[in-house]
């Protein structure tokens, strides 16, 4: 990898499972802190200053019995009131971490994660991309699937401001989309049948693609998400990428299907390298799933000295 200019880390950990299935990625971030990630980051020669956690915000149920419980259910998501104030803490917290001229690296939580850092990047950089490298496109609307209202799914149509969100997410910035849906890029899904609303340009790049080519895999997306004008762009990181048979811990696993840690790595280096990246999540790993902690190891062992390398010129 050519060296070039180093970046400063700005670590914030935002642990909550309120838009999720159920408990267990509030301690996402904590699981990633005991596996060593920030003392592997230093010690791989990153510079990196660690913010700490928000606080942290279990799964609930909604507490708010319907009259009729055979009644069908309204398509409102699940706690949109305890997502929206997770979010809010995150992107007030993340203003002050690219304030500081950090590059931030979230730590999760749900994939709604993205949401916060979307809308802080584009407040300190104006127009953003997003390469969304996650086993689903997290394009459902509410009216999708009102018999499963979580709003784990329901993140880049929010972000893309599709008709039918819920004001309190996809208004969390200072404009509406947050963004453009040529400024984004899917990188390793296995369903190609997410998209059912047809918003999303090409390329979309599936988990086979990237698996046989995961270089070219990461020029496309760059050339997708950055565009004529070079914008700076972000990288969100769903472990549910990786298969679950090999590295066990995302909260909804793929088995057989997903990319395996050395293609992840190899997708993120060129990604992470650009010197127009601005800043990461890593999310969905639920630690209830990796009782001792070994894939949570593997993953720092392995991602530590991909964000630690210098930039590209």
């Amino acid at each position: 990898m050519t060296a070039g200019r180093d970046r400063h880390w700005g670590v914030l950990g935002v642990p909550s499972s309120r838009a999720a299935h159920w408990p267990g990625l509030e301690k996402g971030p904590a699981a990633l802190r005991a596996a060593g990630l920030v003392d592997a980051l230093a010690s791989a020669g990153a510079s990196v200053t660690d913010h700490g956690d928000r606080p942290v915000a279990r799964w609930r149920a909604s507490g708010t019995p319907r009259p009729d419980p055979t009644a069908p259910r309204p398509p409102a998501p699940h706690d949109v009131d305890g997502v929206a104030a997770v979010l809010r803490d995150a992107r007030d917290a993340l203003a002050g971490v690219l304030a500081a001229g950090e590059t931030p690296l979230v730590l999760g939580g749900e994939c709604t994660l993205a949401i916060p850092l979307v809308a802080a990047a584009v407040a300190a950089h104006g127009d953003v991309g997003l390469v969304y490298v996650d086993g689903g496109q997290d394009l459902q609307l509410p009216a999708d699937h009102p018999e499963e209202p979580i709003l784990d799914s329901m993140g880049v149509a929010h972000l893309l401001d599709l008709p039918g969100t819920v004001d309190a997410l996809a208004g969390l910035g200072g404009r509406r989309p947050l963004l453009d849906a040529d400024a984004l890029c899917f990188v390793g899904f296995a369903d190609d049948d997410e998209d059912v609303h047809g918003v999303v340009p090409s390329p979309r790049i599936p988990a086979a693609d990237v698996a046989a080519d995961p270089d070219g895999a990461a020029a496309r997306a760059l050339a997708a998400v950055t565009g004529p004008g070079g914008r700076p762009f972000l990288v969100h990181v769903d472990v549910d990428v990786l298969d679950a048979l090999l590295l066990p811990g995302a909260d909804v696993p793929q088995y057989g299907r997903g990319l395996t840690l050395d293609v992840l790595v190899a997708v993120l280096e060129p990604l992470v390298a650009d010197p127009r990246f601005a800043g990461m999540t890593l999310v969905e790993h639920n630690p209830d799933h990796d009782p001792d902690g070994l894939s949570a190891r593997r993953l720092v062992a392995a991602l530590a000295p991909v964000l630690a390398a210098r930039r590209q010129p």
